[in-house]
């Protein structure tokens, strides 16, 4: 990507701050064609990326894995899989990073296919290059405490959370994101994250999702004197009854369950006890995690307002039209659904903040995916909690420097919230 265009969407996006231009049920929801659950505004694109903060940020080239193939590892589309490496330096040498990719999912063999001809099934089609900024910055003004840590983007090129086993040979889909974990994961310890003495597996919304999913087994890969810990940004998907009074996320959760045969690959400890389906959602999940992990999550998870709580399916006369655009558009009955929305959220993440090794940060905006962006990871006006933003309140846990559970106000009370708005 050029600096030209970099600097056009940085330009772009300082004129338009948290305004977005696109088809927001297109992007969030369903298409007209039954189409892929699967692309949101959210994605680290050159203009949320740069968050107004930096018209320069760090480009990192995509590295493909050369032995994926060899262990079945591949995208969608049967290619290989990627990642985008910046190494560490001074004291930050042998500490490791590793995000991983948000995306949405599959849920059906046609969406799957049509996945495979975008970046998120292929490889072919990833960007070259991407931004590094927020979490993977490698500014200290922008990122205090992990800007010169091995920092990693594993791409996303499966539709389940890197959770899948298994292939669709009529369709020619190979679901195989529990084999690209594995090899992402080894490639890198070949490339010194074997060595590491502090580690961080991190993931934002469906990535946030994995991290959940693969941070006991991310534990394992380091001996007992490595400090390893997880976090999950966006990825506190909650089984919601939608303003229909149906499930409509549970509805997708259990077609990329069925389509990618995720009963196989899911905890155990899970799966034991609940379906698969209710397996593949972390409020399932987060109590049995032994790994200290953070949550990082927006009470009005904007993803979850446009695709699980009032997606077409569930309104269908598109009353909550204008307030999923903006917050500012809602009616006071439509706020009190999503107090009740946040409320359930507080409710489950209970016994999982009991714990003294886990960490908490819920604020209550309008917002998805708050570590990648440099504007609401660590700016000069950045949200916050008890006057803490997200970067330093994720240092504070990971260090130990002090225990994190910040659960904000109820909306409208945060006047620092970057509020994401639609047109």
């Amino acid at each position: 990507m050029s600096k030209l265009f970099m600097g056009f969407w940085a330009v772009f996006f300082l004129f338009s701050k948290f305004v977005y231009s696109y088809e927001v049920e297109e992007e969030f929801c369903f298409n007209k064609t039954d189409g892929p659950f699967f692309e949101s505004v959210y994605e680290t694109s050159a203009a949320a990326a740069a968050g107004g903060i930096n018209p320069t940020p760090l480009m990192i080239g995509l590295t493909l894995i050369p032995g994926a193939a060899a262990r079945g590892a591949v995208c969608l589309d049967g290619t290989l899989p990627g990642y985008h490496i910046h190494p560490g330096s001074g004291s930050g040498a042998n500490s490791w990073l590793i995000q991983l990719e948000g995306g949405g999912w599959c849920n059906t063999v046609r969406n799957c296919v049509y996945r495979k001809t975008t970046r998120r099934g292929s490889s072919k089609f990833m960007e070259k290059q991407i931004p590094f900024t927020g979490i993977l910055s490698n500014k200290a003004e922008e990122n205090p405490d992990f800007f010169n840590w091995n920092r990693v983007k594993v791409r996303y090129c499966d539709g389940a959370s890197f959770a899948g086993d298994s292939e669709n040979k009529a369709a020619q889909l190979q679901f195989r994101g529990q084999r690209i974990w594995e090899a992402a994961m080894a490639e890198l310890m070949s490339k010194g994250m074997r060595n590491a003495q502090q580690a961080l597996l991190s993931g934002c919304s469906a990535g946030g999702l994995a991290s959940i999913l693969h941070c006991d087994e991310f534990r394992t890969l380091f001996p007992s004197s490595t400090k390893v810990k997880c976090l999950s940004d966006a990825g506190l998907f909650m089984d919601a009854t939608d303003v229909s009074g149906g499930h409509a996320l549970r509805n997708v959760y259990q077609g990329v369950v069925s389509v990618q045969g995720l009963q196989k690959t899911l905890p155990s400890t899970c799966t034991n006890k609940l379906d698969p389906t209710s397996c593949f959602f972390p409020q399932n999940l987060i109590d049995n995690i032994k790994t200290p992990l953070f949550l990082l999550n927006a009470a009005y998870d904007s993803w979850q307002v446009q695709s699980s709580l009032a997606p077409p399916v569930a309104d269908p006369k598109g009353l909550w039209h204008d307030c999923k655009l903006n917050n500012e558009q809602c009616s006071a009955s439509q706020i009190q659904f999503l107090q009740g929305f946040r409320n359930d959220m507080l409710n489950v993440v209970k016994g999982f903040a009991a714990s003294t090794q886990n960490g908490l940060f819920i604020n209550s905006c309008f917002a998805h995916c708050q570590s990648e962006r440099q504007d609401t990871w660590f700016a000069d006006d950045s949200p916050l909690i008890d006057n803490k933003p997200v970067a330093l309140a994720v240092g504070d846990w990971y260090f130990d420097r002090a225990g994190v559970k910040s659960i904000d106000c109820a909306y409208p009370c945060d006047k620092t919230c970057h509020n994401l708005v639609f047109k």
